[in-house]
């Protein structure tokens, strides 16, 4: 393994490409420490810490986590890259029920680069959205326990935030845009990784500051406990790769046809159904919806509500059943939209193919959408497990949330499936110019 990152900076074209996006990463995590104008950062910074304390968490931690801290810091990176993963969502969405846009993208590069400028839009619209009612929401002192988070609060302030954040959005997506083009790897997925990453020396300062016996706490971390969490963690990591690369392969056998003097078809084949289609997309739509609710009761005052509210906050029992329904749906959901069976089975006839045993057509159709319903279930059955995960951790062994987060949720997912993406794409180069790649006798496979 460490032969093969020597070799990487060995080839021009590939360390050039490593060293870029070393470069625009370092960029980007520079400008999640540079401030918004006008803002008391430590005052915010402590209001998010007492809704973290008493919540155990908000919709602003789901952004608080894909902008790397940005947000709680309200730098110029504070909306991070959520505006385009919600943009890229809506269009994904959008094509599956839109004729106009199905049929564009149905049409190649060039309509990929057209639903990928529609993408770019519709970021810039909901940054603008997102960063208005953010700067009217920072302004109003009785929302922040009687902190001051604005200074010269108006109109002048808010058309700052306004321009400063969906800059700061732009100038993301064009670096995430830099690191597909002349880097290695999914440039955006990158950027969120590399901010869920930026939280793991704080992890691990919590971490030791339970651990050792000369801290405050006093050692409320066993070393016994320690080792636990460790293979825990590594069990964790291999159950997630295991489901990213898990797939039901369908066999599929192309008839031969004859044209003119030549013979096409006549081979064997598979379709590739994945276990868990819908990625981290389930849980994100999820934990949007479930924490709604604990986001609103820190501005609205009515008890009834308050009261509400408190049933579905991280930690209760309704709040864990909920959640493991609502991606359970959300997995059936985004498969749904993302997979037709139906035009699977048009496109095999078409081309002559059909599954061994099954009738083309209907039958066909019926048949993928069987397995598909199937393994999608066990699938979501396991984000859902690995989504209250963190949970579990932090009431069964007494971690900070911070820590327990790395043994499940988002980021374990993210995390994963963005490495072995861009660990792939090195040893691509690598078996390109003849040297061996990361494992001796095999390859590196990542999301298909």
């Amino acid at each position: 393994m460490f032969n093969a990152l020597i070799n990487s900076f060995k080839i021009p074209d590939l360390k050039k490409r490593l060293l870029v996006t070393c470069a625009l990463l370092t960029v980007y995590r520079i400008g999640c420490y540079v401030p918004t104008p006008g803002i008391n950062g430590a005052a915010l910074s402590e209001f998010f810490n007492n809704m973290a304390k008493t919540q155990g968490g908000a919709l602003f931690g789901i952004i608080n986590m894909f902008s790397g801290g940005a947000m709680e810091r309200l730098t110029i990176f504070a909306l991070g890259i959520m505006p385009y993963i919600s943009s890229s969502i809506i269009l994904q969405l959008l094509t599956a029920v839109i004729p106009a846009l199905e049929k564009l993208a149905k049409e190649g590069k060039a309509g990929y680069e057209k639903i990928n400028q529609y993408t770019r839009y519709g970021t810039v619209f909901l940054a603008l959205i997102q960063s208005f009612f953010i700067a009217m929401w920072l302004e109003s002192p009785d929302r922040f326990q009687g902190l001051r988070i604005v200074m010269y609060p108006g109109w002048g302030f808010r058309i700052l935030t306004v321009l400063t954040l969906t800059t700061g959005t732009i100038f993301i997506m064009w670096l995430g845009e830099q690191i597909q083009e002349r880097g290695i790897g999914n440039g955006i997925s990158l950027v969120i990784t590399a901010g869920i990453i930026s939280r793991i020396p704080a992890a691990i300062h919590q971490l030791f500051v339970l651990v050792s016996p000369f801290s405050a706490a006093r050692r409320q971390i066993q070393p016994m406990t320690l080792a636990v969490m460790t293979v825990l963690l590594f069990l964790v990591v291999f159950l997630v790769i295991l489901i990213t690369q898990g797939q039901r392969k369908i066999p599929v056998q192309y008839a031969r046809r004859i044209v003119g003097r030549k013979i096409f078809g006549g081979q064997s084949t598979y379709i590739p159904l994945k276990v868990d289609t819908s990625g981290v997309i389930a849980i994100i739509f999820a934990q949007s919806l479930i924490l709604f609710p604990a986001t609103l009761a820190t501005f609205i005052t009515n008890p009834a509500f308050q009261r509400w509210s408190q049933a579905l906050v991280r930690g209760h029992l309704l709040y864990t059943f909920v959640y493991s329904l609502l991606i359970i749906f959300f997995c059936y959901f985004y498969t749904a939209i993302v997979f037709n069976p139906v035009d699977l089975a048009e496109n095999m006839k078409k081309y002559g193919g059909f599954i061994p045993g099954i009738r083309p057509g209907t039958s066909t159709a019926e048949f993928l959408d069987f397995v598909m319903v199937r393994i999608t279930l066990a699938g979501a059955i396991f984000i859902a497990c690995i989504a209250i995960l963190p949970d579990a951790i932090m009431a069964w062994l007494k971690v900070p949330y911070l820590v327990a987060s790395f043994f499940g949720g988002t980021g374990i997912l993210i995390i994963v499936g963005v490495m072995l993406d861009t660990v792939k794409q090195i040893e691509s180069h690598l078996l390109m110019h003849n040297y061996e790649g990361f494992i001796k006798g095999g390859r590196i496979k990542g999301r298909r």
